[in-house]
């Protein structure tokens, strides 16, 4: 089990949205969160207080946890001084990257030495099914997003905690380092061999009571060149019976491409169902969920009634403004 609570390493993240599983913690699971620990140059706040190593221990933080998504999933020359400091004070290390902690010879040895952990959760914890298509009770909600890092997982997240409140039956299903850094499980989706992710999705999303909601983390997009395979593993796998579309307004083009633009929300419904109706033909869009961060209040509100309105369906921020009307269309087919 990782230790709580965490001290937040940003390293030198060059901005926000590079430091999304600090952010994840931090909003999602604010009493993990002590404090974070920046590097020169680095250009993301998560609004805790900003603390060194010994004042971390000092507040009872027990586990660093690397806080930054990278694209290739890697650790730093620059981060390895700290991320040995920390273990010779005594914290475990919690890293989501694909640059495992366990392949770094120097802090495998001094976690050795000193009795630290070191937890690598993009690492598969048992081995997965091939898929097999097979229907499975229950019903079970996808979010699907015009790029990464649009908001699938806060969309999730918050219905998930709405549907709670409300006394439904419901399940956050973490697919990502962040989610299970949050719920404490989950399936690393994008580290199984690519034969077995369709398979670990069935494998995360059992039998069920019928009214019963899995709410599944979206990965990735479907249109983004990088990483639409992990997308489609989750249509296929998971078996929606609904799609939220998630979409972030402020995007001059994909996260990490720059050559390619964001596509419609009317291709990636289009798109999507066409690959859902493929394991469930019953499988319907019902909700549009807009990231809004970027926007002032009056530009958020009108940018989600003009979508509403072109789109015919409940467009709303669900971490800005709730999810409730997510939660209704849900309800409205479950």
């Amino acid at each position: 089990m990782i230790q709580t609570p965490y001290l937040l390493f940003l390293g030198d993240a060059p901005d926000p949205l590079a430091a999304k599983v600090a952010q994840g913690i931090r909003d999602w699971r604010p009493e993990y969160a002590l404090g974070q620990v920046r590097m020169e140059g680095c250009r993301a706040d998560m609004r805790v207080p900003d603390m060194s190593l010994d004042e971390g221990l000092e507040a009872g933080a027990r586990t660093l946890v690397i806080g930054v998504a990278n694209r290739g999933g890697v650790i730093s020359a620059a981060w390895r001084h700290v991320l040995a400091e920390a273990l010779l004070k005594g914290y475990d290390l919690a890293s989501g990257l694909h640059n495992l902690l366990r392949d770094e010879p120097e802090l495998v040895e001094i976690a050795r030495a000193e009795g630290r952990q070191l937890h690598d959760v993009r690492v598969p914890s048992q081995a997965y099914p091939i898929a097999d298509g097979v229907k499975r009770r229950g019903l079970r909600c996808l979010a699907v997003g015009t790029d990464c890092s649009v908001g699938k997982m806060y969309t999730a997240l918050a219905m998930d905690h709405e549907m709670r409140d409300r006394g439904m039956k419901a399940s956050f299903r973490a697919t990502g380092q962040t989610g299970i850094l949050i719920t404490g499980e989950g399936v690393p989706l994008d580290a199984v061999v690519a034969d077995f992710m369709a398979g670990s999705v069935e494998w995360l999303t059992p039998d069920n009571d019928p009214d019963h909601w899995d709410l599944i983390e979206g990965q990735g997009s479907l249109f983004h060149p990088s990483y639409s395979g992990v997308t489609l593993a989750l249509i296929h796998g998971g078996q929606p019976d609904a799609l939220i579309l998630c979409h972030e307004p402020t995007r001059a083009h994909m996260r990490g491409l720059p050559g390619y633009a964001l596509p419609s929300l009317e291709e990636v419904r289009d798109l999507s169902l066409a690959c859902a109706h493929r394991v469930n033909p019953a499988c319907r869009a019902v909700g549009i969920s807009v990231n809004t961060a970027g926007l002032g209040e009056d530009e958020a509100t009108g940018y989600l009634a003009r979508t509403e309105e072109r789109m015919g369906l409940p467009a709303v921020d669900p971490f800005r403004h709730g999810a409730g009307r997510l939660v209704d269309a849900l309800s409205a087919i479950g």
